[in-house]
């Protein structure tokens, strides 16, 4: 007996500084420190309009390192190996969330109808690492459609779209809220948000190449009664105050309808103290240059989004799930369920 003692005692791993510091990070009270860090770094995330990815992404490497210490010092999971791979999916887990939070994109961008979305957008928020590659990518709105109920509830929108495949190709899709358009793993979605968009071109007096675009009004019908703003002519420093003014009721609280443009309309135009209105091809000569008004289209706003790591959390997940399962049906099938010795009848 005392052999056999002895033998066991000389056979254990000599536990040096180094694994006496891994049984520390191992430490059950260190893991219940991160995650009071983790929660307090998500409260902080949902409450601050600053970027707080670092308040994430440190107590969630902290967690990883915690339990892949207490991995490496507890030989039951050694015996154990669906209960290994359980916590390597959630070690993996754990850092796919991290790698996730350090180069995720989410932003907003418009495109009014027939135009070409040229990598920029008008709100973004980002992780440090992102890859930042939108001035890659192209693609146009072909416009698009949305069907409302009685009551004005928006039904589901149909935005065509057209882009550019890597062969060459022209590809065209359909997509909608919950339907994206996948480019290099930005994924785009349509947004509530959408309006008119009067076109103009510009002719410097300058004699500067004249510059044609559109000026995206307030969302319709979220601003129905504000559907005017101020902008800036290109290459001028005169604020233009521009209005679309039409009486037809677009989309009727009493029946069914669908968005679409007025049939007539006027656009209203203050240079100053001076108003003019304007019909599709009318232009006005004003003190910095012409302004000719072309038509009336619409505009659509679109969300999009960045993370290479959804298909592998996926992954991981349904990793930890079966080898979880695996772990309790060994452990539940060594004996009868009903806890009677097994037999034949």
């Amino acid at each position: 007996m005392i052999e056999a003692h002895r033998e066991r005692r000389d056979a254990a791993p000599h536990r040096g500084v180094g694994w006496r510091a891994l049984e520390a990070l191992a430490s059950l009270k260190l893991t219940l420190a991160i995650l009071v860090a983790l929660g307090a770094g998500i409260v902080v995330a949902y409450l601050s309009a600053a970027p707080t990815t670092w308040a994430l992404v440190v107590p969630l490497a902290a967690f990883a390192a915690n339990l892949l210490a207490a991995v490496a010092t507890n030989r039951v999971f050694r015996r154990k190996t669906s209960l290994l791979i359980f916590h390597l999916a959630l070690i993996a887990l754990i850092l796919l969330i991290a790698a996730g939070r350090l180069t995720y994109l989410k932003g907003q961008l418009e495109l009014a109808e027939g135009e070409v979305f040229d990598g920029q957008l008008t709100q973004e928020e980002s992780g440090p690492w992102h890859p930042h590659r939108l001035n890659t990518l192209r693609f146009s709105n072909e416009g698009f459609t949305i069907s409302y109920a009685k009551g004005v509830r928006r039904g589901a929108t149909r935005n065509r779209v057209a882009w550019t495949a890597p062969d060459g190709s022209m590809q065209r899709a359909v997509i909608g809220d919950q339907d994206p358009l996948i480019l290099s793993g930005y994924r785009f979605y349509t947004s509530h948000n959408k309006g008119f968009a009067p076109t103009f071109t510009w002719h410097p007096v300058t004699g500067a190449a004249p510059v044609t675009g559109t000026v995206h009004l307030p969302a319709y019908p979220l601003h129905e009664h504000k559907q005017a703003l101020e902008w800036v002519p290109p290459n001028s420093r005169m604020p233009l105050w521009v209005m679309l003014q039409f009486d037809e009721v677009i989309l009727d609280p009493a029946q069914p309808s669908e968005f679409r443009l007025p049939s007539k309309h006027l656009i209203v135009v203050r240079a100053g103290e001076e108003r003019y209105e304007l019909k599709p091809g009318e232009r006005v000569r004003l003190a910095e240059g012409v302004l000719e008004y072309k038509g009336l289209r619409s505009w659509m706003g679109y969300t999009v989004f960045y993370d290479f790591t959804l298909p592998w959390l996926l992954a991981t997940c349904l990793l930890a799930v079966l080898s979880l399962g695996w772990h309790f049906w060994s452990k539940f099938s060594a004996r009868p369920w009903d806890g009677q010795p097994g037999g034949t009848d």
